[in-house]
């Protein structure tokens, strides 16, 4: 799959303690890569990087996107093929406790990345992730372009549009013409799935309520998110990244220098009430109250979608996933984990398996980014 363009790369991935950045990296391992990681802690207890004991398979390093110095230092070391910058602060209500904080390990870290990259020649491959916040929020029906304007009214989104403006201005300067590695910059709309405990998201807040045999509490039931499963945008990331890599110069459109939407289907769209009522399928005997408070004077979208067409039509990349089999996925992993030892045992062939179950699954309907029978690279 990806064209084999992993197997023996070395690939830089900041974030890597991270709930996405862990699953990156299990899947970059499975494709046969070095993996180096660049994180500044262990976001959350739990986590799924302590629960896959990602430490033992990958180079673990530690430091903060911030200071560009030792970030700089630790890529020409690394001599990376690959990059992919997922280190962040990653939480809206967050960034309003927050805020210094969130702008500089947003924005700055970014920059930092793209001045690392700048001053690292083995990097070929640059895939920058943001979010789909970075979009001014219209509250509009229909799915953000990529070309539709960047901004936010809280800090986090803000700082996302803006490390958007700083990634594709490194872009054109520096990157440009053959002069630096092909580069994106990708968006995804709200991913859920196993090992994830962040604070005030919906499926961790699930997960620890139900295992502990507490009702959960709904901040926002009607808020409505475009909800996929990790591994959709994953699979996006690592298809461009090797596009990116192996740059395909027989498209008729450049990939390079470019930002793409990675989401579901148009009307794979539930409000969190559906979230909460299809875990419940999986996890039954557990029940979940309203909560509202402390949410009056934040503000915060209720309705956010993407338009995919651009990935569809660039990459012929599109989701896999239903939305029941994204809750399957998502509720499998909590349940394994709490009730079948995983606290005990790593969740690493846990994750691997689910990796290619869902790879398997897009095989099956013919997902551009798996070869065909015979047709390996």
């Amino acid at each position: 799959m990806f064209h084999n363009v992993y197997r023996g790369k070395r690939v830089f991935v900041t974030g890597h303690t991270g709930f996405k950045g862990c699953w990156l990296c299990a899947w970059l391992l499975s494709l046969g890569a070095e993996v180096i990681g660049y994180s500044r802690d262990i976001p959350t207890s739990p986590s799924h990087f302590e629960a896959m004991h990602l430490a033992e398979h990958i180079t673990d390093l530690r430091g903060d996107v911030r200071d560009r110095d030792a970030l700089v230092a630790a890529m020409k070391e690394a001599r990376p093929d690959f990059v992919f910058h997922l280190a962040a602060q990653a939480l809206v209500r967050l960034s309003y406790d927050q805020p210094a904080e969130t702008f500089e390990s947003n924005i700055l870290g970014t920059m930092n990345v793209c001045e690392a990259v700048r001053q690292t020649p083995s990097v070929r491959s640059l895939v920058l992730i943001t979010s789909d916040k970075c979009y001014r929020n219209d509250e509009q029906v229909w799915g953000y372009r990529e070309t539709d304007h960047l901004g936010g009214y809280d800090p986090y989104s803000a700082s996302k549009g803006c490390a958007e403006i700083v990634a594709h201005s490194y872009f054109r300067s520096f990157f440009a013409g053959g002069k630096g590695p092909a580069c994106a910059t990708v968006r995804a709309g709200n991913v859920i799935g196993g090992g994830d405990w962040a604070l005030d998201r919906i499926v961790p807040d699930c997960a620890r309520a139900w295992a502990a045999g507490e009702s959960v509490k709904i901040r926002s039931p009607h808020a409505t998110r475009p909800w996929q499963l990790v591994l959709e945008p994953l699979s996006g990331y690592l298809w461009l990244g090797a596009l990116l890599y192996e740059g395909d110069t027989s498209r008729p459109f450049p990939l390079s220098g470019e930002a793409y939407n990675f989401g579901p289907a148009a009307d794979v769209n539930n409000p969190v009430s559906d979230v909460v009522s299809a875990l419940a399928k999986h996890w039954t005997g557990f029940t979940s109250e309203m909560d509202l408070s402390q949410q009056m004077d934040r503000k915060e979208c209720t309705l956010l979608k993407l338009c995919c067409d651009k990935a569809l039509a660039y990459l012929n990349w599109k989701a896999t996933l239903t939305f029941e089999e994204t809750i399957r996925y998502t509720a499998e992993w909590y349940q394994r984990y709490y009730t079948g030892g995983g606290r005990e045992e790593s969740m690493f062939s846990f994750t691997l398996g689910q990796i290619a179950a869902y790879t398997n699954a897009a095989a099956m309907r013919g997902q551009a980014w798996i070869e065909p029978a015979g047709d390996a690279r």
